[in-house]
């Protein structure tokens, strides 16, 4: 079983959950910031290992006059600021095989979006830089479909590889999450962390994804009680009003909710797999 680590962070299935949160997008300075603070807080207080996210262009946004982001150079410095300020890693997704060389210069963990998780050349270029690199499972993928993208990493020589779940497509605009991917990933060896925000989503018929959160309790001790590495989730101070991905984003309270019923699922859970 592998351990990867991001800054001081362990990820592995059998380590207590490590927490990657933050906003969907980063908005403006004085709101990532803040977003940041306040998330970093709330996990200090409860002694949970926490990852800073935020992207610096949302890519695949429904629409074309959809806010990306400040774009990369301002993203970046951004979220240097954050990681010096707070001591914390920071995770950032990226688009293009140019991108991974910049983002590795600031980014703990470097992130493959979903609809890219199988574009060879991303692959390769996040792998080179030495990097831990989060994959997101794409929804039209099957589990077991994740083997060829952890190759076509390893082939770079780099091993510190996580791989995140969000939910597979069913039908028309919605996604439906099967606890037992979770577990065909973890027989990989590789730390398999549950992506909660983009489980929630009913991708876009229209204008605009959507979603619903009034699972992401039940969904998130689910994801728990199956034993994986960490839990992924997006916060804002006033998610109706988020710029990216608000209906599936959580509020302070939601966070805190979430990391109180997942820290003790979790520790019941991985107490349990270690024969105690």
């Amino acid at each position: 079983m592998r351990t990867v680590k991001a800054g001081n962070i362990k990820f592995a299935n059998n380590l207590p959950l490590a927490y990657i949160g933050g906003p969907c997008v980063i908005e403006s300075e004085a709101a990532f910031l803040a977003t940041a603070k306040k998330l970093h807080a709330l996990m200090k207080k409860a002694g949970a290992p926490f990852v800073l996210k935020a992207s610096f262009d949302k890519a695949n946004r429904s629409a074309l006059n959809a806010y990306r982001g400040p774009g990369i150079d301002k993203g970046l410095e951004l979220l240097d600021k954050a990681k010096k300020l707070l001591g914390v890693p920071v995770l950032t997704d990226i688009h293009e095989p140019w991108q991974a060389r910049l983002a590795a210069e600031v980014a703990d963990i470097l992130q493959i979006p979903a609809f890219l998780c199988r574009q060879t050349d991303l692959l390769l270029a996040a792998g080179a830089t030495g990097k831990a690199i989060n994959v997101k499972k794409g929804q039209f993928l099957p589990p077991a479909g994740i083997i060829n993208i952890i190759k076509k990493i390893e082939a770079t020589g780099n091993k510190n590889i996580i791989l995140t779940e969000r939910g597979s497509s069913f039908g028309y605009g919605d996604l439906v999450v099967d606890l037992r991917s979770l577990q065909i990933m973890k027989e990989t060896g590789y730390p398999v962390v549950f992506d909660l925000t983009h489980s929630m989503q009913k991708p876009a018929g229209g204008a605009a994804t959507g979603g619903d959160k009034s699972f992401f309790a039940t969904l998130a001790r689910g994801a728990a009680a199956a034993g994986v590495a960490g839990i992924f989730f997006e916060a804002h101070p006033n998610p109706p009003c988020a710029l990216s991905d608000g209906a599936n984003t959580l509020d302070f309270a939601e966070a805190q909710t979430l990391l109180k019923q997942t820290a003790a699922v979790d520790k019941a859970v991985k107490k349990i797999l270690r024969g105690i």
